[in-house]
Parts: structure tokens; C-alpha cells; sequence
């Protein structure tokens, strides 16, 4: 059996969001034909490794160089040579583009490395820094690819960020299907008891300020009748979901499990899943209420109304003002039968476009050929 690729993971945090959960299942899925390092920008920000499958050959970096700071001569120096020892590295996002320069300033002798941009936070979620777009420009040529889940993302590598054709490359997400078939389990949801009658506004988020949760916490908080509202994550955002809540008397109708693995298990048990973020691209979150077969109620970001089944659009805001985003949930509350025709068609549509397989293939064929091991990972 060959040797497995030495790989190092530059993350700006490894807690659980789509990138991380991404990273985490191609883990998973190269099985013993990789090994593993992972620098977390955020040195306590860690929850993703507990979705790493058992037997996986991964380690946490200790003490490595900071991914983040002024730009200097000497901390390029520390990471290129932190680098240098692996076949491939992987950056991902704006908190790891100094690795990529690093390979920039330092590219004699350095491993392939390849980018991955899955969205942004919030000081850049309406409008992109010119700074970090010109930063980008200069620091990607160094990369082997460039790797992107949506359109417009797509289209931000090619006329923002000045990226030749052959070098971007758009991978869609996916996930295992399959598992989504199954019955939800009714007691997945700690504090969640689902009664006759309930209407359940679930989503799954990082607790960020990019996801902007306060204001879907304010739009369902002009819902009727016996609804209740779930938020699946963890974040720094959390108290300021808390105070929203308290603003609208919500009491118990709202449900904060914090990170729960298995999404498969329990999405299922909402009548909804809903967005309210200020920015978005291609979010796994929602592949994993369509293929649970639920409507989605989000606002116009990245690519969603691409992603949903056509009789979803209707439910999908025109702006993000937390009326607009109430009236919809509002549309399918009173409507059990609506809910269930729009949930079969994204469950169809899901099946169609976001099984994993297609994803994992994508991923090892870039990894490997950059590495110069073709299928060293298939």
C-alpha cells in the first residue's frame, strides 16, 4: 500500500460550520489514504473534530505560526516553513489567505496548496472589502486552485478577484442522502417535545453574526398559534439571540440545543427550516432540509433560489426585512398540506443535484493530481 498524503488544514476556526463540516466528511471519506493536520485559527474553536470519524489519522497542530495579524516578512517565513514538511496543503477562507501568501513570498521548494472561499462573515456579507479583494488578487496565483461552491462565488473569482478560468474550480456541496430518508427521531432535539398542532421554524447555523438569528427570532415572534422556534448551533452570537427572544416574550418557544451532530436525525422534525442571513452561498443546511423534505423560507443570498425545487420560490423573500420573511412562515404555517408538496419536490430536487458521491470524487481528483499522486485518494 503506498504512503497516505500528508495533508495540513488551515482553518480561520475549526467549530462547525459548512466548511468544517465539508472538510470533515472528505476526511471521513479518504479514510487511511490521507493523514491529517488542522490549524485552527481560533486556538479554542474546535467543536468540528468531534464528526471526525473513528480511525481517521488526524492531529491538531500545537503552537503553530499565527494565521492572522500585520502582514510581516517573518510570519510568512514561520508558516511557509511550517508548510513545507507536507505533500498538500489546504487554506480556507480570508482568516487562512496568509498561508496562501506565505506560499507566495516563499514558494521555492514549498507542497501544492489549494484555496477554498465558502462565503463571508459579516463585515463583508454586503459588500466586499476592496482592500482584501486587491490582497486576494495578489496572493492566489500561488495556489494551484482555486475551489468554489456557488455561482456567485464563481463569478466573484473570475471578474473580482481577476482569477483565470482554468484555475477556479466550482465543486457543489453534497451530502449523504440517503440518511435523510429515515424517520426523524423525536427525542434528537434536547427541550424539544413536537405536539399536535405544533408549527416547529427550524434552522442550523454557526451562532454568528452573519447568520443575523436576533432577526428570524423577531420575525417568527410575530407568528400565531402554537409555534415554536429552533436554532441548531453554537457561536458568539448566542446571548444576542437570548435578548431578541426576550424582547418578544418568546419564553419556551424558543430552543437553543446548541451543537448537535447527525443533522439527519432530527431536521426532519421541522415543519420549516428557515434563513435570515445576511450573506450566504451554497448552504448545506438547506441540501439537508430539502432532502429531509421541508420548505424553505430564506431571504435572496447566494445561490438558494437555484438550489430549491421551483415550487419552493414563492416561499423565498424578496428582501430581507423580517415582515416579509414573517409572512412567508406565516403562508405555511396554516397550510399542513402546502408544506408537504413543496418539502416532496426539494426532497426530489435534492436527490437529483446533492448526493455526496459526486462531491467526494470532485475533491479527491483535485487533491490528488495537485499533489502530483493521481488517485492516491480514490
Amino acid at each position: 500500500m503506498s504512503q497516505p498524503l500528508n495533508i495540513l488544514h488551515l482553518h480561520s476556526s475549526f467549530s462547525l460550520g459548512g466548511k468544517e463540516a465539508r472538510a470533515v466528511r472528505l476526511m471521513n471519506a479518504f479514510g487511511d489514504r490521507a493523514r491529517h493536520t488542522i490549524v485552527s485559527g481560533v486556538h479554542d474553536q474546535l467543536g468540528a473534530r468531534d464528526a471526525i470519524a473513528k480511525g481517521i489519522r488526524y492531529e491538531i497542530a500545537q503552537n503553530p505560526p499565527p494565521l492572522t495579524g500585520s502582514p510581516s516578512v517573518a510570519r510568512f517565513e514561520a508558516i511557509a516553513k511550517f508548510m513545507a514538511r507536507f505533500d498538500l496543503v489546504l487554506t480556507y477562507n480570508w482568516g487562512a489567505i496568509d498561508g496562501v501568501m506565505a506560499r507566495r513570498v516563499f514558494s521555492k521548494g514549498m507542497p501544492p496548496l489549494i484555496h477554498h472561499e465558502d462565503g463571508f462573515n459579516a463585515d463583508e456579507a454586503l459588500r466586499l472589502n476592496r482592500k482584501r479583494n486587491y490582497y486576494r488578487r495578489f496572493a492566489l496565483p500561488a495556489a494551484s486552485a482555486l475551489v468554489v461552491p456557488s455561482h456567485q462565488l464563481e463569478r466573484i473569482a473570475l471578474d473580482t478577484w481577476k482569477q483565470p478560468q482554468g484555475r477556479v474550480h466550482r465543486i457543489s456541496n453534497g451530502i449523504p442522502i440517503a440518511r435523510y430518508a429515515s424517520k426523524p427521531d423525536g427525542k434528537a432535539i434536547p427541550g424539544l417535545i413536537k405536539r399536535s398542532g405544533d408549527f416547529i421554524v427550524g434552522t442550523v447555523a454557526g451562532l454568528r453574526e452573519v447568520k443575523d438569528l436576533p432577526a428570524l427570532v423577531r420575525a417568527f415572534g410575530g407568528l400565531p398559534g402554537k409555534a415554536k422556534l429552533v436554532i441548531v448551533g453554537e457561536g458568539p452570537e448566542e446571548q444576542a439571540i437570548r435578548d431578541a427572544a426576550d424582547a418578544m416574550f418568546l419564553g419556551d418557544q424558543l430552543i437553543l440545543p446548541g451543537f448537535l451532530p447527525e443533522p439527519h436525525r432530527y431536521i426532519g422534525l421541522f415543519d420549516v427550516f428557515a434563513l435570515s442571513s445576511q450573506s450566504e452561498q451554497q448552504p448545506i443546511a438547506v441540501m439537508e432540509a430539502m432532502a429531509a423534505g421541508l420548505p424553505v423560507v430564506a431571504p435572496p443570498v447566494g445561490d438558494v433560489a437555484e438550489m430549491v425545487a421551483p415550487e419552493n420560490h414563492h416561499y423565498l423573500a424578496p428582501d430581507r426585512r423580517e415582515v416579509v420573511l414573517r409572512d412567508r412562515l406565516q403562508m405555511l404555517q396554516g397550510r399542513p398540506d402546502e408544506r408537504v408538496r413543496v418539502g416532496q419536490a426539494n426532497q426530489a430536487r435534492a436527490r437529483v443535484l446533492f448526493d455526496e458521491s459526486a462531491m467526494i470524487a470532485a475533491y479527491a481528483t483535485l487533491y490528488a493530481d495537485a499533489a502530483g499522486r493521481p488517485g492516491a485518494l480514490g
